[in-house]
Parts: C-alpha cells; sequence; structure tokens
C-alpha cells in the first residue's frame, strides 16, 4: 500500500523554546486525485500529566499557574487550574509523571496508573499526553512543592465535587483536566 502523503518540502520556522516546522505535501484523497496542502506543525515532545485523588478525602490536588497562551487568548485571571502535567524529556512517562508530581506538588507518589493516551491538538501539534492517576495521602507530602526554577505552582487541594462544578462553571478549562475529572468521575474514586 503506498503512503497518502508525498512529502514536498519542511522548512524550518522557528527553533527557539521548541521547534515549528512548515510542510508542504500532497495528500492523496480517498475518492481519487491529490491535493496539495500546506501545514505548521508544532514539536514540543511528548507529555504525561495525572489526576491525583484521596479517596477517603473525597479530594483531588491541582496546580494553578500562569500560561500565556490561554491569557493572550482571552484568560482574564492570567491563572489555569490544571492536573500535575510535564514534558517526557528523555524519560518514559512513568518516571516523568512522578518526577513532576514531586516538583509540582510535594507529594512522593509510588504507585501510578496509566489510563489511556490522548493526542491534544493533532491539528497543528505533535504531542502525544500520556494520562495517570494516583491516589496520594498527607503523609506522602514530603516538600512544599511549587515547581523549579522558573514555574510559580500554587498547589490547591479541593473537593471533588468542587472541582466537577468548577468544569461546569467554566474555572476549570484545561482540557486534560477536564478529561481526567470526568474520568474519575466514571470510574466513582470519590464518589459520595
Amino acid at each position: 500500500m503506498s503512503s497518502p502523503i508525498k512529502l514536498i518540502e519542511k522548512k524550518l520556522l522557528s527553533d527557539n523554546w521548541y521547534v515549528l516546522h512548515n510542510y508542504t505535501f500532497d495528500l492523496q484523497r480517498k475518492r481519487g486525485g491529490v491535493v496539495r496542502q500546506r501545514r505548521e506543525v508544532y514539536d514540543k515532545g511528548d507529555g504525561a500529566t495525572i489526576l491525583l485523588y484521596n479517596r477517603d478525602k473525597k479530594t483531588v490536588v491541582l496546580t494553578r499557574q500562569f500560561r500565556i497562551p490561554t491569557y493572550l487568548n482571552g484568560n482574564e485571571s492570567r491563572m489555569l487550574l490544571e492536573t500535575c502535567a510535564g514534558l517526557l524529556d528523555e524519560l518514559s512517562p512513568e518516571a516523568c509523571i512522578r518526577k513532576e508530581v514531586m516538583e509540582e506538588t510535594g507529594y512522593r507518589i509510588e504507585q501510578v496508573e496509566k489510563l489511556f493516551e490522548a493526542y491534544m491538538s493533532p491539528g497543528s501539534v505533535t504531542e502525544k499526553v500520556h494520562f495517570f492517576a494516583a491516589e496520594y495521602a498527607p503523609s506522602q507530602r514530603l516538600a512544599r512543592g511549587g515547581g523549579v526554577e522558573d514555574e510559580d505552582i500554587e498547589v490547591i487541594e479541593l473537593p471533588f465535587t468542587d472541582a466537577l462544578a468548577m468544569i461546569k462553571d467554566g474555572r476549570i478549562c484545561d482540557g486534560k483536566t477536564i478529561m481526567l475529572l470526568h474520568y474519575a468521575q466514571l470510574r466513582g474514586w470519590c464518589a459520595s
């Protein structure tokens, strides 16, 4: 079977923080014929995210931090409430998420459950996110958290029902966080 794509040109647009290329390619249509397309593709590597939850307390741990793309697109609060996450940076997804949890929240999590993987913005970004969940206990908080060097992360523990209400009223508007909270709801992890 021949490839439905014929790459014509790959042009580097930026290699500043991550890598941005402009691709020109011919796409073979299913119904016949070929169409030439140009697309910018942003490659920042793959990532991992995790929902920390406590069944007994019926709580979750989220982080709050400044995200300039959301601010530039109308997020007047300037802050985003989200699940702990980070780029793999050549680590395995599990090793990455354990490291990120410690850096961002101060919790040391041993047992993590891999839930699924998803492309979050497949029209322009190569990143695949690995989704995890883990139960936490107050005794596992060994440090303050807050992130590393240039990060300013606030750790937020809140009732699971409040987190679900925050999706509905728009205070939680991060896709990965919404996906993980709804997954937890479906699994009944923090059910009353």
